[in-house]
């Protein structure tokens, strides 16, 4: 349920993953495998809502449309975290994975929020399909930010797209299409170097979780791209802030 709560907003599903790891003393290969699978199953959650847009608009592209760039800029979106994670990431999971600097990573993404919201561009993209190749690999070099533990993939990739004049919708959809070759790339790499810890005993455990995620993280997408039609992102910002102080103080 954390994941598929966490994994969409931009509130750091890492972040929150590892807080409540620590606090639950859920640790080592038996987790390192559930949590795998659990992103699984928020990344089949988003594919399932928005199978109809993206069927549409593989059609349109295929046709030779405006959003065969929308699917270039993408792939150039999903470029600079992957190159970068795939360099330091075993620096970053030895040091940074860790309840204090989550902590701090989520109040100052908190603040970076209500910064973006105060100072972001005015909206000049209204449609999804209007977002270019270079406007989407300025919002894929931002993402590379959230390989820091707690500062939100989802919350980097939505403030980029505000700080390039998305509209709060668009860039929450846009975040949420860039999501799917990040994530299925990235738990597939993850299957793949953690593949002899799965044992046949955690089947029913695994499947709970991913069923779990997957129909959590689907009530998450609908009901928050309708409250970002009509709403700003500074109560998450709020909660990030908060949450950090909290994970401080109990560390504390």
């Amino acid at each position: 349920m954390v994941e598929g709560l966490t994994e969409f907003l931009p509130v750091s599903s890492t972040g929150h993953l590892i807080v409540v790891g620590h606090l639950l003393d859920f640790k080592g290969p038996t987790a390192v495998t559930f949590e795998i699978v659990i992103q699984l199953g928020a990344i089949l959650g988003v594919l399932f809502y928005l199978r109809r847009k993206l069927l549409l608009l593989l059609k349109g592209a295929l046709g030779g449309g405006p959003q065969l760039f929308l699917f270039v800029g993408i792939g150039l979106a999903f470029l600079p975290a992957a190159l970068v994670g795939l360099w330091l990431h075993p620096y970053i999971e030895a040091y940074l994975f860790n309840p204090k600097t989550v902590a701090l990573a989520l109040m100052g993404g908190g603040i970076a929020i209500l910064l973006v919201e105060r100072y972001h561009s005015p909206f000049k993209f209204s449609e999804l399909d209007q977002v270019g190749p270079a406007t989407a690999l300025w919002v894929g070099i931002v993402q590379v930010l959230s390989l820091f533990p707690g500062v939100s993939r989802s919350g980097a990739t939505i403030m980029g797209g505000l700080l390039v004049g998305m509209r709060r919708d668009v860039a929450t959809e846009f975040s949420f299409f860039l999501s799917i070759p990040t994530m299925l790339i990235a738990t597939t790499y993850d299957f793949y170097k953690n593949r002899h810890l799965l044992v046949t005993d955690d089947l029913l455990a695994l499947g709970l979780g991913l069923g779990t995620s997957f129909l959590t993280a689907l009530v998450v997408v609908a009901t928050f791209l309708r409250f970002v039609k009509t709403h700003t992102f500074k109560p998450f910002a709020y909660y990030r802030i908060v949450f950090g102080l909290l994970v401080l103080m109990l560390l504390g």
